[in-house]
C-alpha cells in the first residue's frame, strides 16, 4: 500500500495584542478549507497555526491592563483559540511562541547563526515603528512615516544584533526566478523583487534591548531575539526541528512546508526574511507563499466606538458557523480585497444559503416524501434535460479541483453553488408537481426525484470542506434515495431591517459617537474661498486606468495610463505606497483634466488623481459610487 502524499500548510501565527476580528479571522478558514480539501484529496495534510507572543507592543499592552505580559498573552492567545475552534477549523498544532521548545530552538538557532558569521554585534539607529517592530532608514520613510502601516516613527539607536542579509539575496533571487508557484500571487511576487530585492537588502537588525518581553539571546542577556526571527521559525520548531540535528520524524517527513497562507500586509516577512533564514540554516524552502487579501468593514475603517469592529463569534451569534464561513470565503476575490457587513451578511444569507441550496434540499425532501414515502430508485425513464444536469454534476468536481489546485477558493465555492443552481433549473424544467398528477409518468416523477438527490449529494460532498456542518446535515437528510421524514430547515431568512436593529442595541455606542464625537472625522485648515467661476474652470471626469507602472527613479510615484472618452492621458501620481500597478489597472477613478503638464521624476504628467488622505496620511483614490463610463463628466 503506497503511502499518502503529504501536505504541510501554515498561517502566520496570530498576534496576540487583542482578539482577531473577522478579517483576522479569514485566514484560519481559508486554511481550513484548503487543509479539509487536501484530504479529501487522500493527502496526508499538517495543518498548524497559533499565536505570537513576544514583542515591546505586548509589553505596553500588559503595563497598560496592570498585568504579566505572560498573563496578557495567556488570556488573548487562549481567546484566539477559542474562536478558531468555534470556526471549525481542524488543524493539527496551535503553538505559541512562549511555549518552551520553540523558546529553546530559537535561542539555539540564534547562537548557530551568529558562530557561522551570519549574525554579528554593532549597534542600530534609525526610525523606529514599535506597532511594526520593525526599523526604517529616512529613505525608506514615506511621506516621513512608516511604509508599512503608516503610523509614526521615531528616532531610536541602540546596541544591537545584525543578520548579514545581503549574503544570501543572488540565491534568493534565483529561487523566486527559477520558482514561479513560490510568491503568489505574481503581484505579491513583482512587489517583493522590485521593491526589496533588487535595489540590495540591507543587514537586518535581529535582536533588542530596549525593552525585555522576548527570548533572551543566551549568550548576551541584554538583548531579546527580534520578534520576527522568533515568530517566523514557529514553521520548524511546531513539528521538531532541532538545531542541534536531533529533529524529530514529524520534521523529516513534513518540511518543507507545502504553503505558508499568510495576509498581504506581512509577504515580505515570509518572502525575503524567512527564506533567507533558511538558507543559513541549511534547510530547504517552503515551496509556496499565499499573501491573501484582506476581509475590509464595508462601512469603512473599524472603529470599536462606532461599533462596526465585526467578531466572528458575534457574527455566528446571528447567522451560525457554516454562514460565516460560507461568507468570507466566497465574498474574498483571488487578488483585491473582500467586503463584509451586515447587510451583505444578510443579502448573501437569504439568497445564496436559504433560497438557492436551503430551499433546493427542503423541496426535494418535501416532494420525496410527499409521492414515495421517502424512498426512490432510478427507473431510467430519462429525457434530454437529464444529460445536462448529469453533465454538470460529471463536471463540477474537476472544476473545483483546478481552481482550489490555483487556491481560487471562491471560485471553486462558485462552482459548487452552479451545481445547486442547476438542480433548481432542473425542477423547473421538470415540474415533479405536473408529473405527480398522471400516474402514467410516475416512474419518471422518480426518476426525476432521483437525479435531483444524487445532483443534491453530490454538491453536498464537495460543500464539505467549506461548509462541513452543513455538508453532513445535507446528506444526513437524502441518504442513498431514502430522505429523511421531514426536511430541516438550513437557513433561515433574516430581515435586515431586524438584524440592523439589533446590532445597534449590542452597540449604543455607536449612535453616541455620531451624536456626540465624531471618531473618524478630519478637520484641516480651510482655504480662502473661490468664486463658481474659478471652480468651473476645472475640468473633471470619470478616467478608467488601463495601464499602470512603476516610475523607476521615484520610490512614491505610479504612472497610469487613463481613458477618458476616447483620449488616453498619462498620469503621475504619489500614491506607491498604497497601490500596486497591478491593482490600479481596471480601476474607474476621478480625475482633473485639464491640469497644466509637468514631469515627474522625468515624466510627464497630463492631469492628476483624486484621492482622499486619512490624519495618518494614507491615502485612498476617490472611486464613482456607481459604474459610470470613462469620460463621463463630474460636475
Amino acid at each position: 500500500m503506497s503511502e499518502k502524499p503529504k501536505y504541510y500548510i501554515s498561517t502566520a501565527i496570530a498576534y496576540t495584542s487583542g482578539k482577531p476580528h473577522i478579517g483576522n479571522t479569514y485566514e484560519i478558514v481559508l486554511a481550513d478549507a484548503i487543509a479539509r480539501y487536501k484530504r479529501s484529496q487522500g493527502y496526508d495534510v499538517y495543518f498548524q497555526t497559533g499565536t505570537d507572543e513576544h514583542g515591546q507592543k505586548i509589553e505596553l499592552k500588559a503595563q497598560e491592563a496592570g498585568i504579566s505580559p505572560k498573563e496578557f498573552v495567556d488570556n488573548v492567545s487562549k481567546e484566539i483559540k477559542r474562536i478558531w475552534d468555534l470556526m471549525d477549523t481542524s488543524y493539527d498544532k496551535f503553538i505559541r511562541t512562549t511555549d518552551e521548545y520553540h523558546e529553546k530552538q530559537v535561542q539555539k538557532i540564534f547562537k548557530k547563526l551568529y558562530d557561522q558569521g551570519d549574525i554579528y554585534k554593532g549597534y542600530y539607529e534609525g526610525m523606529y515603528c514599535t506597532p511594526c517592530e520593525s526599523f526604517f532608514t529616512e529613505s525608506q520613510l514615506v511621506d516621513g512615516k512608516c511604509p508599512d502601516c503608516g503610523r509614526e516613527v521615531q528616532p531610536a539607536k541602540e546596541e544591537a544584533y545584525f543578520f548579514r542579509m545581503s549574503k544570501y539575496a543572488d540565491r534568493l533571487i534565483e529561487h523566486i526566478n527559477t520558482h514561479p508557484e513560490f510568491i503568489q500571487p505574481v503581484s505579491r511576487k513583482n512587489e517583493m523583487m522590485n521593491n526589496f530585492l533588487l535595489p540590495g537588502l540591507q543587514d537586518l537588525c535581529v535582536s533588542r534591548t530596549s525593552f525585555k518581553w522576548g527570548i533572551p539571546v543566551d549568550f548576551d542577556d541584554k538583548h531579546v531575539v527580534y520578534v520576527w526571527l522568533d515568530a517566523l521559525t514557529n514553521y520548524i520548531t511546531g513539528i521538531g526541528y532541532d538545531c542541534d540535528g536531533q529533529s524529530s520524524e514529524k520534521f523529516e517527513k513534513y518540511w518543507p512546508a507545502d504553503l505558508h497562507l499568510i495576509g498581504k500586509d506581512i509577504i515580505r516577512f515570509h518572502t525575503i526574511y524567512w527564506p533567507i533564514f533558511l538558507m543559513a540554516l541549511g534547510l530547504p524552502l517552503p515551496k509556496q507563499v499565499f499573501g491573501h487579501p484582506w476581509l475590509l468593514q464595508g462601512d469603512g475603517k473599524m472603529s470599536k466606538s462606532k461599533g462596526n469592529v465585526l467578531y466572528a463569534d458575534e457574527l455566528v451569534d446571528f447567522f451560525g458557523v457554516d454562514a460565516v464561513r460560507y461568507f468570507v470565503l466566497h465574498e474574498m476575490p483571488f487578488e483585491n480585497d473582500g467586503v463584509i457587513s451586515w447587510e451583505l451578511m444578510v443579502e448573501r444569507l437569504n439568497s445564496d444559503l436559504a433560497n438557492t441550496l436551503g430551499n433546493l434540499v427542503n423541496r426535494t425532501v418535501s416532494m420525496t416524501n410527499k409521492y414515495f414515502g421517502g424512498t426512490v430508485t432510478d427507473k431510467g425513464v430519462a429525457e434530454e434535460v437529464d444529460a445536462d444536469l448529469k453533465a454538470v454534476m460529471e463536471n463540477t468536481p474537476k472544476a473545483v479541483d483546478e481552481k482550489m489546485d490555483g487556491l481560487r477558493v471562491a471560485d471553486a465555492i462558485t462552482e459548487i453553488f452552479n451545481l445547486f443552481k442547476r438542480c433548481n433549473k432542473y425542477i423547473d424544467e421538470t415540474m415533479p408537481w405536473a408529473l405527480a398528477k398522471d400516474e402514467a409518468k410516475k416512474d419518471r416523477l422518480e426518476t426525476v426525484l432521483w437525479n435531483l438527490i444524487q445532483g443534491i449529494s453530490a454538491g453536498a460532498r464537495l460543500l464539505e470542506s467549506f461548509m462541513p456542518s452543513t455538508s453532513r446535515k445535507i446528506l444526513d437528510q437524502l441518504g442513498d434515495g431514502h430522505v429523511t421524514d421531514k426536511p430541516e430547515i438550513l437557513f433561515q431568512r433574516l430581515d435586515v431591517e431586524e438584524v440592523l436593529k439589533k446590532v445597534e442595541e449590542l452597540h449604543p455606542a455607536a449612535e453616541e459617537a455620531e451624536t456626540e464625537e465624531p471618531e473618524n472625522v478630519i478637520d484641516i485648515e480651510a482655504k480662502p474661498e473661490i468664486t463658481y467661476d474659478q471652480f468651473g474652470a476645472m475640468q473633471f471626469q470619470v478616467g478608467e486606468i488601463i495601464a499602470c507602472e512603476e516610475v523607476k527613479k521615484s520610490k512614491k510615484l505610479l504612472c497610469s495610463q487613463v481613458r477618458i472618452g476616447s483620449q488616453v492621458k498619462q498620469i503621475v501620481s504619489g500614491i506607491k505606497a498604497y497601490y500596486t500597478p497591478e491593482e490600479m489597472v481596471g480601476k474607474k477613478v476621478m480625475v482633473l483634466v485639464n491640469l497644466k503638464p509637468a514631469k515627474l521624476a522625468g515624466v510627464l504628467s497630463e492631469g492628476m488623481l483624486l484621492c482622499a488622505e486619512d490624519a495618518d496620511g494614507n491615502l485612498a483614490l476617490v472611486v464613482p459610487e456607481k459604474d459610470m463610463p470613462a469620460g463621463a463628466e463630474i460636475c
